[in-house]
């Protein structure tokens, strides 16, 4: 599992050199404890960027983790370690946190299923914080079924987290089967099919003609979203390391550091303005779920970039690889929604994925959509050839 979750007897890192000389943790987070209910046994402690704060999982501290099916390329990020070992056939799933974007990116990069559920369907107790009022956790997979386990194995009420929604359990392992029955879907257009490649618009196509997607929505909203989601994530980010900031920031990886710097530096009444514009973009998407059930998008604009690369150029335009892989993701954390990623190939092989969208706490139809998906043969989530 990513480093951001608590171990008996293990420091928590979170990919920072800064919390190398915190003392071990005296208890298991809650998704620990869960899972070894239910059977689990941990094999390992997985590489992340640093603070869960990236996309790429380029830790400059204890180095980058590579993309199994191309080593010379990103996993994604921030839960690039848990992503790359499914990939590669290490385990058969893993867990991962997403604040904007960090299990779906990788899922997409690394070309395996992700599921991030609803806001505050999980407990976070005893996981490392990045943006309390953003922060998901959610498992990795490279089959539709070992995702719902592990899901449904993670679910639970849990006192210790203020921010967990009071919701009864649901399970959805049992419900796979049902597949497309009663789901109407539809693709995301405008922002979602203009800041993204040829290839992830092909990977849309052939996911909405097999889910018969006909039709097209906007979320008008997307692009204001994924700006609120920034100032949000710099200003809590930046604000939970502002002593550390101050006083040692020789211990900060330099990308890092400069931007949790310039988060704590945002004003108070950006952060408010962009919470209040979070709670008037949750009542608009509403609209969108009278209409469809399940939201097609790409997750990332492109698939895995060289390790070290800068740029990419989607419409025209050149972008950070940093900042960018997590813009199509960005403005859905940023709404709270259930998504899972569901992985396809590339006209020349290489992993893409896409978004399967729901409303809160519809799970389930994400899921069995993806079902869907795997039993006609569209999703590819083989190990990869460089691991087998």
């Amino acid at each position: 599992m990513k480093n951001l979750f608590d171990v008996a007897g293990h420091t928590t890192l979170a990919g920072a050199e800064l919390l190398s000389d915190r003392p071990p943790a005296t208890s298991d987070s809650w998704a620990v404890r869960q899972l070894h209910s239910a059977g689990a046994l941990l094999s390992g402690m997985l590489n992340m960027d640093a603070y869960a704060y990236g996309f790429t999982t380029e830790n400059s501290h204890y180095g980058a983790t590579r993309n199994p099916h191309d080593l010379s390329r990103i996993a994604g990020g921030s839960s690039g370690g848990s992503a790359a070992a499914v990939a590669a056939g290490l385990v058969h799933f893993s867990l991962g946190s997403d604040t904007n974007g960090s299990i779906r990116v990788p899922a997409s990069l690394c070309g395996i299923f992700g599921l991030k559920p609803t806001f505050g369907r999980l407990s976070r107790s005893g996981s490392h914080p990045f943006v309390a009022s953003l922060d998901h956790i959610g498992p990795f997979a490279r089959r539709v079924a070992d995702l719902a386990a592990v899901y449904d194995a993670l679910q639970g009420r849990d006192p210790a987290d203020d921010f967990q929604a009071d919701k009864a359990s649901e399970r959805t392992g049992n419900l796979l089967e049902r597949g497309l029955e009663g789901l109407r879907c539809a693709r995301l257009g405008g922002y979602f099919t203009t800041w993204c490649d040829d290839d992830a618009r092909a990977a849309v196509d052939r996911v909405a003609h097999a889910l018969g997607a006909d039709s097209e929505l906007q979320f008008a909203d997307a692009a204001l979203a994924r700006s609120a989601a920034f100032i949000i994530s710099a200003s809590e980010g930046g604000n939970q390391y502002l002593t550390d900031l101050r006083y040692s920031p020789e211990r900060f990886e330099p990308h890092s550091r400069e931007r949790l710097l310039a988060g704590a530096m945002i004003p108070s009444a950006w952060y408010l303005q962009a919470q209040r514009f979070r709670r008037h973009a949750r009542q608009a998407i509403k609209s969108l779920f009278s209409q469809a059930d399940v939201l097609i998008a790409p997750a990332t604009p492109c698939s895995a970039t060289p390790i070290g690369a800068e740029e990419i150029v989607i419409n025209g335009q050149p972008l950070p690889v940093r900042a960018s892989m997590g813009m199509l993701t960005q403005p859905i954390s940023f709404l709270g929604l259930p998504v899972v990623t569901v992985p396809l190939r590339t006209a020349s092989g290489k992993p893409i994925g896409l978004q399967l969208i729901a409303a809160p706490f519809n799970e389930q139809a994400c899921l069995r959509a993806a079902r869907a998906l795997e039993t006609m043969g569209i999703t590819d989530a083989r190990v990869a050839e460089s691991a087998a």
